[in-house]
């Protein structure tokens, strides 16, 4: 076929998208590198990343940045998030879930309820956990999951987590398996197969995770989130044919803490310059010239809601360590 022919073929490149992010509800089935694919399709650019992958049987709510605000993806990565997730117990994987192969099943019906949650309690707050090894932790400079399907044996070290909330929902017996539905809000790095594996160990049956659910990223929720199908019906229904993304400044507002700015601050901190910690507003107090603060980072944002720049509070000062509005 000739290069030509190829062009008529193919479909019509969209408008690119305006800078911003847009919350997928991820389907099963699909890594999270295909998701970006599609996104890039729909946003008319290959400027398009996510923040924190999920499993090919996971869904739910992944967090794309478009344009400039891949750059603040790396503040997403690192937030804390929610799941709820199904966990059979009575058999183990290789994988921790259900797509491995079984190495045990010795089986768990009838098991108490009460001995359930109790052998939740441990696996709670901080914790050090022993990844999956087909995790995408890199060993050596690959993948764990790539070694292990070479057929190498993988050990990971453990690694610190905290593990906020993990509920017990709801319990069933499925032949001679128990089912548990929970809930799970954890930081960033938790592995929830990891969390299904020790449980079940801890109960003496084996665990492996048999359905995953983000529900939550920082502020991000499902609520928020739309599929792909969806968000392509979206673009096509818009006058301009762009895919609508979330602006800079309300996605940051998802993440951390916002201070609006005045216009003289907004213009010093596009130019890279400090502007003062006393003019900026920081949980929820006004702080004297010259103190120090651990402060985590704020979206700046100018009077007209425009991020200017993600901001840290050192040595009395408001320091950008993201301009996203550059002077000129």
């Amino acid at each position: 076929m000739t290069r030509a022919g190829r062009d008529e073929q193919a479909p019509p490149r969209r408008p690119t998208a305006a800078d911003g992010v847009v919350v997928v509800d991820k389907p099963a089935g699909w890594t999270s590198h295909d998701v970006v694919g599609r996104m890039r399709r729909l946003a008319g650019t290959r400027k398009v990343g996510h923040a924190g992958t999920l499993d090919p049987m996971a869904t739910g709510v992944l967090v794309i940045g478009i344009g400039r605000a891949t750059r603040l993806l790396t503040y997403v990565t690192g937030a804390d998030k929610e799941y709820l997730a199904t966990i059979r117990l009575g058999a183990s994987t290789t994988t921790d879930d259900a797509e491995g192969e079984v190495l045990s099943a010795p089986g768990a019906p009838g098991l108490d309820l009460d001995r359930v949650r109790a052998a939740l309690v441990p696996l709670t707050g901080d914790l050090l956990q022993v990844p999956s090894a087909v995790s995408a932790i890199k060993v050596d400079g690959q993948r764990a999951y790539a070694r292990v399907r070479a057929g190498q044996d993988v050990q990971l070290a453990a690694r610190p987590v905290h593990v906020a909330e993990f509920e017990l929902l709801a319990a069933r017996e499925v032949d001679t398996w128990t089912d548990l539905d929970v809930r799970v809000v954890c930081s960033s790095g938790t592995y929830v197969r990891a969390l299904a594996r020790d449980l079940g160990a801890a109960l003496g049956t084996g665990g492996h995770l048999t359905a995953l659910r983000r529900t939550r990223v920082a502020g991000f929720t499902l609520a928020q989130a739309r599929t792909l199908d969806e968000l392509a019906a979206q673009a096509d229904a818009a006058p301009d044919g762009r895919l609508p993304v979330l602006a800079p400044g309300a996605a940051a507002g998802a993440v951390m803490p916002v201070r609006a700015l005045s216009a003289q601050e907004a213009r010093e901190l596009s130019f890279g310059r400090a502007v003062a910690a006393g003019s900026v507003d920081v949980a929820g107090e006004t702080p004297a010239t010259g103190t120090e603060l651990a402060a985590p980072p704020m979206a700046g944002l100018g009077p007209d809601g425009t991020l200017v720049a993600v901001l840290t509070v050192r040595g009395g000062l408001a320091r950008p360590v993201l301009v996203m509005a550059p002077a000129g």
